[in-house]
């Protein structure tokens, strides 16, 4: 007689008791290469309602089945999620990532040197540092026992396409036993105990909550419009020590030398957009491409610092440690996290010698988020 075959479970993240993590879960006895739709049906919902779902022990899931998993979200999308890499040597994003000869929609990210992987041969992989990105750093001689997040974002491309509803990240290879501190460096004093390269998650839903009245009411009648091109656009700025948007310093490109821009490919999306499961409005805002606000009077803020300081406001409560959750990679842990209800960041300073493989995939949705003006 064959076994039973197990139900899926779904299990909330267990949290210490004073944190304020109130997102995330466990998923397992789940077949990702040989997904049924009722299995799909479950898995959906449970990312819609916990945001941020970890599968442990699928080092054997292959990049098709990643990517059909990712997929899934939106049948109809096939484009990755950052968009064509036009003009790529001055994007930003340009340095990070690797395709798969075989499944292009799964990039290939890390630290390090690959000798061979899934049909890329002698790869070297550069983990994002935060010295290439930040207007300060911390001192070469800490480096190692200290890191900084890179900079928070959304997966999407801002510019044409619409963001990703979901991605997936598999981890292959991860470097054990080292853990590092996390400085905001913002006067605060601020700080997190996390393991090496761990990816930080926050709660677009919960920086909504957190928010008073009055700012409530501001962003759900305000739009953000992102600038064109925005990771060319953004190459030689530089990011607050938080890594949560960028300061003021005029090294944004200007418009002309920029790749050409199409004006009906520039996006002004709502600062809030709502879960299509619960109805909840998340505060999703990618606060380094942000160019201008559209406020609900018709008002337009195109001063970038300003612009800036008001994201910076809105989000920076986000972002306290007790509301971060970092990830302790397992090799084998695939997560999958709703690109439209958290924002995330890369985290970590690694020696040459460790290495990091990690597969990740999103694909451009077909339709814009939901913002407050759309019935729950």
């Amino acid at each position: 007689m064959p076994s039973a075959i197990k139900s899926i479970t779904i299990e909330p993240l267990t949290v210490p008791k004073d944190s304020q993590i109130n997102f995330g879960a466990v998923v397992s006895n789940v077949d990702i290469e040989n997904l049924t739709d009722s299995d799909f049906a479950t898995i959906r919902e449970a990312l819609f309602t916990h945001q941020v779902l970890i599968f442990k022990s699928q080092s054997h899931v292959t990049p098709r089945a990643q990517y059909e998993l990712t997929r899934r979200f939106d049948p109809a999308g096939t484009s990755y999620g950052h968009g064509a890499t036009i003009d790529a040597k001055r994007s930003i994003l340009h340095p990070d990532l690797k395709t798969i000869p075989h499944q292009p929609q799964v990039q290939v990210i890390g630290n390090g040197f690959v000798a061979s992987y899934e049909g890329l041969t002698d790869i070297t992989l550069r983990h994002p540092h935060h010295r290439t990105f930040h207007a300060t750093r911390i001192p070469d001689e800490d480096d190692l026992d200290f890191t900084r997040f890179y900079r928070w974002h959304i997966d999407a491309a801002l510019y044409g396409l619409a963001p990703p509803v979901a991605t997936t990240l598999l981890a292959v290879r991860v470097p054990k036993g080292r853990r590092q501190t996390l400085r905001y460096d913002d006067g605060t004093g601020d700080e997190l105990d996390v393991s090496l390269g761990t990816t930080t998650f926050v709660s677009g839903e919960a920086m909504y909550d957190a928010l008073s009245p009055e700012d409530k009411a501001f962003v759900k009648s305000t739009k953000v419009e992102y600038a064109p091109h925005p990771y060319i656009w953004m190459s030689a700025a530089r990011s607050r020590p938080t890594g949560l948007g960028l300061v003021s310093e005029g090294r944004e490109l200007p418009l002309d030398q920029l790749p050409p821009v199409e004006e009906d490919k520039i996006q002004v999306l709502p600062m809030c957009w709502r879960n299509p499961v619960t109805g909840k409005l998340a505060l999703q805002v990618h606060p380094s491409a942000a160019r201008k606000l559209h406020l609900g009077d018709g008002t337009v803020v195109d001063d970038l610092a300003e612009v800036r300081e008001t994201v910076y406001r809105l989000q920076r409560p986000g972002i306290a440690p007790g509301k971060v959750y970092a990830h302790d990679w397992e090799e084998g842990d695939l997560v999958l996290f709703h690109n439209r209800g958290v924002l995330h960041s890369v985290v970590g300073a690694f020696a040459e010698d460790e290495v990091r493989l990690f597969r990740q995939c999103n694909i451009a949705a077909t339709h814009l988020p939901e913002g407050p003006e759309v019935d729950a």
